[in-house]
């Protein structure tokens, strides 16, 4: 398809035949052209961080979906290059083509692929990885497109004022990379958090359209034909329409979708700055549920399962001091101020939406507690990370890590080796650390990596596993898994410098759902389950 490049015959004309009719003079001209390459450049990447955005919080795995989200749309992208050069006879027309395109494609991708998950993701077949298949579909759609932008871009300006060709190419790539870097801050510091995801792509495919347009038929309308011009004003209209229509449904749109992937019992819908929040039934004798970034965290069916196994192995022995890492929900530090003796908990919490709901949601607060009015709890905002290693050393008998699973790019960080050392530092001689591990029976690996990665710290361990999981929906890395592969256990692993066992506090509370003997249950359950030889998760080499 490369073209052996073969200089042209003495006497031979341009390929363009003769310089552009311009109702303005060249000088103004390009640098027209130049501002449109500035535009077009920030709304392509735009459309590129939105499908690595948008397929992160739909699929999960944000590592594996910003890779094939840019591998794919750098290879379109040249593929797209080879394809323009059959347009550079009709450079104008097919520019103002490609934009309009481009335009309606990247404007319109968010919407498209929150509607395949929404309405999609749970008929199984086919349809599991319907998702994926469109997020590839579109990367290579929107690859190609901007792909063939540059060389016809390159013949305009050529047309405009004849240069050599290093020159052009190099005042032609200024301006992309200077739209690139406004459009990449743009995205996150400004069109995602004032407008979201589904409005900040169709407003950015408007902008699009509008400046591919004005451009092609402003400065270059005497080169086109009177059918090619309206043609264009046409389709470009047609966009325009398109996108202005479904910016005006966007919210019916989004909670038509959101009612599609929860259920019709939706109370709170909101995204902090951190994730999205969704908080569905609670009242009239519904069940809570406590969705982050649509993983279920808090069931209210199960929830006295997880808790009272995450929280109780760790609180026999010395318990006055207890550390919970996430748990913002409040449910864990409900369970720790069953035990007696308990004098300072330190809840810290990433998310601050997160706490304000659990202070002032009615049915969120009474399901754990009003523990957020005892003032022995104390909340921090922020990452657990940084949080310990500020920590003084040997400041708490118990660490409570109440994290997201294991295998979420966000929470990898505290899964890892150097987390653990910081946590062991922080407790006492004779303290404990139990931290939730993910599903042992679906995802066994991950499981024992933490484990190992725990003992790597120094740690002695004890894994235990729990039943009872009624959730149907997923709550690990992949959210395209399905119901009939959701899991139906959690896994713990209780760790402390010598050697801890599977016991309960003689002293401690009367529990729903956990007995001694049922906890060395399931610990051979869990031991059952084993896996050896998996390595060491570490900072600059997770094994999730």
């Amino acid at each position: 398809m490369i073209e052996p490049h073969a200089p042209a015959p003495p006497g031979a004309p341009p390929p363009w035949a003769g310089p552009a009719r311009l109702p303005v003079r060249p000088g103004l001209g390009r640098f027209l052209v130049l501002a449109g390459v500035f535009v077009c450049a920030a709304c392509g990447l735009v459309y590129e961080l939105e499908l690595v955005a948008l397929a992160s919080y739909l699929i999960g795995d944000s590592v594996t979906q910003a890779s094939v989200v840019l591998s794919v749309m750098v290879f379109a992208m040249g593929i797209g290059s080879l394809f323009a050069k059959r347009l550079r006879w009709y450079a104008a027309a097919a520019f103002g083509a490609i934009e309009a395109a481009l335009a309606l494609v990247g404007g319109c991708s968010a919407m498209a692929l929150y509607a395949v998950f929404a309405w999609t993701g749970d008929w199984g077949g086919i349809w599991a990885n319907g998702s994926r298949c469109l997020l590839v579909a579109f990367s290579l759609a929107i690859g190609l497109l901007i792909g063939a932008e540059v060389p016809l871009l390159m013949e305009l300006i050529q047309r405009i004022r004849r240069q050599d060709a290093g020159g052009a190419v190099a005042d032609l790539f200024a301006a992309d990379y200077v739209g690139a870097l406004v459009g990449g801050l743009a995205f996150p510091f400004l069109l995602l958090p004032l407008l979201g995801q589904l409005t900040g792509a169709l407003i950015t495919g408007t902008v699009n359209a509008i400046v591919g347009g004005a451009l092609v038929l402003g400065l270059f309308h005497r080169d086109l034909t009177c059918r090619a011009r309206c043609l264009l004003v046409i389709g470009n209209l047609t966009v325009l329409g398109v996108l202005a229509a479904a910016a005006l449904h966007v919210d019916d749109f989004e909670r038509a979708a959101r009612q599609a992937v929860y259920g019709d019992d939706v109370r709170v819908a909101m995204q902090t700055g951190v994730q999205e929040v969704v908080l569905t039934g609670g009242t009239d004798g519904r069940p809570l549920d406590l969705f982050l970034d649509g993983r279920l965290r808090v069931s209210g069916r199960d929830e006295h399962h997880y808790h009272e196994a995450l929280v109780h192995p760790a609180m026999n022995g010395p318990h006055a001091r207890v550390l919970i890492l996430g748990g913002g929900d409040g449910l864990a530090a409900r369970e720790v101020l069953r035990h007696g003796g308990v004098r300072r908990v330190d809840v810290v919490e990433l998310d601050a939406g997160v706490v304000r709901l659990a202070r002032e949601d009615p049915a969120l607060a009474a399901l754990n507690g009003h523990v957020y009015a005892d003032p022995r709890v104390h909340v921090t905002t922020g990452d657990a990370f940084g949080w310990l290693r500020e920590a003084p050393p040997a400041t708490y008998d118990v660490v409570i890590a109440d994290l997201p699973d294991p295998g979420i790019t966000a929470s990898t960080k505290l899964y890892s080796q150097e987390f653990y050392g910081l946590a062991r530092r922080a407790l006492a001689a004779e303290g404990r650390l139990v931290v939730h591990a993910g599903p042992v029976s679906t995802r066994p690996r991950a499981f024992w990596t933490v484990d190992r990665t725990i003992r790597a710290a120094g740690f002695r361990t004890a894994p235990y596993c729990v039943g009872g999981r009624d959730s149907g929906f997923a709550a690990g890395p992949d959210r395209t898994a399905g119901a009939s592969r959701a899991p139906r256990d959690w896994g713990f692993v209780l760790a402390s410098v010598r050697r801890p066992v599977l016991r309960l506090d003689p002293e401690g509370p009367r529990l729903r759902t956990l007995t001694e003997a049922g906890l060395e249950a399931d610990g051979r359950v869990a031991e059952g389950m084993r896996v050896r030889g998996v390595a060491v998760s570490t900072l600059v080499h997770p094994r999730y």
